[in-house]
């Protein structure tokens, strides 16, 4: 039996975001943390580490001061939905956040990154990319720690996310 979801997580974006990436739904560690990418064996701090050439640091807060340092905003596709566990695949009745007043309210973000298929699907579904005209989107492979099809390795994927530095701030 499924069981309603709800996003506890605000965006992390300021007026200097150029860089938004965007997930599906935080799994359970994350929300139990209230923290993005909480679950350590998601690849998505190590990816940014490799991108940053920095040591990532173990602190939340420093985390999200990094981020902002370089540009780089965090926010999901969806708001409540219902699931049961973890996985993308299990999440049924999403409802989506509002991308709208969102990037009216920060007109600097240039690029939008999906991490995985379903945060792009459920982008596309419910907000539709219209919204996303003048700037450049692209789905990406899913950081995420659980196996599926498609998985790419840990090098392919920093390559693979690598297209956001050229948006960067230094």
């Amino acid at each position: 039996m499924s069981s309603e979801v709800k996003n506890v997580l605000l965006p992390v974006v300021d007026s200097s975001t150029k860089v938004l990436i965007v997930g599906s739904m935080p799994g359970k560690q994350s929300l139990e943390k209230q923290q993005y990418y909480g679950n350590p064996r998601n690849h998505f701090w190590p990816i940014i580490g490799e991108l940053l050439h920095i040591e990532v640091p173990d602190d939340y807060g420093e985390r999200m001061a990094l981020l902002r340092k370089h540009a780089i905003g965090l926010w999901d596709t969806i708001e409540a939905c219902e699931r049961k566990g973890s996985l993308d695949a299990a999440i049924r009745n999403e409802k989506p956040n509002d991308f709208q007043t969102l990037f009216q309210s920060y007109p600097n973000i240039e690029l939008v990154l999906f991490n995985g298929a379903k945060a792009f699907d459920v982008f596309y579904k419910h907000i539709g990319l219209e919204l996303l005209a003048g700037r450049a989107y692209k789905k990406m492979p899913s950081t995420s720690p659980i196996p599926g099809k498609n998985i790419k390795s840990f090098d392919e994927k920093v390559e693979d996310w690598g297209i956001m530095q050229s948006y960067l701030s230094q």
